[in-house]
């Protein structure tokens, strides 16, 4: 039976246009800067404004979260797996509040970010509430993650992926880049595929 895991930040939900407007917003980059999260981060860097960086990802995690879109697809392709009743879990790695500016709730933001979208809503993806976990590190999503029993998990950082164990079937998340063949991986470039990488009779 499938359980099938999911990480929150950058897999279920996108930041890549709302980081453009808020440093715009902000004063903090031209307009040429793609609108992509690590396009402004890697800009920031470039001038020495990583103290800037870091409150921006506060501000947009925390403050301005509701504007953020989900991934395309994800709703559908998850919705496919309720119906069929494959167990749905999130388990996402992240701190309690921003390391630099306001001390925005940042589990409380993302929380009220799942309720805007119903994903808990049996007019969504019906994940249960009590399945739902926000870790304040790493060991302890991937504590989460086993302890759970999920049998497949949705990632896009390779680190968090390469911590599980191998019982597990890691699905790298990379929408942005083909990073080819990733040996005993399956590699999801879109939501759309992953009814197909895991099919269900």
């Amino acid at each position: 039976m499938i359980r099938l895991g999911l990480d929150f930040d950058n897999t279920l939900i996108s930041y890549d246009a709302l980081f453009k407007k808020v440093a715009l917003e902000q004063g903090l980059i031209p307009e040429a800067i793609a609108a992509n999260k690590n396009a402004v981060r890697d800009y920031l860097r470039s001038v020495n404004r990583e103290d800037d960086w870091t409150r921006l990802q506060g501000e947009v995690y925390g403050n301005r979260i509701l504007d953020a879109t989900p991934y395309q697809g994800m709703k559908k392709a998850l919705e496919y797996f309720s119906k069929k009743e494959v167990p749905l879990a999130i388990v996402s790695h992240k701190t309690k509040t921003p390391f630099l500016g306001e001390p925005w709730d940042l589990h409380a933001a993302a929380r009220s970010w799942l309720e805007k979208e119903e994903m808990h809503s049996q007019l969504g993806p019906n994940i249960d509430r009590s399945n739902t976990f926000f870790e304040l590190t790493k060991e302890a999503k991937r504590d989460r993650i086993v302890s759970l029993r999920c049998t497949h998990y949705v990632d896009d950082l390779p680190e968090i992926l390469a911590m599980l164990p191998a019982s597990i079937t890691k699905i790298y998340f990379s929408p942005e880049v083909d990073p080819g063949e990733k040996e005993d991986w399956l590699v999801m470039r879109s939501w759309d595929q992953l009814t197909s990488l895991l099919l269900i009779p």
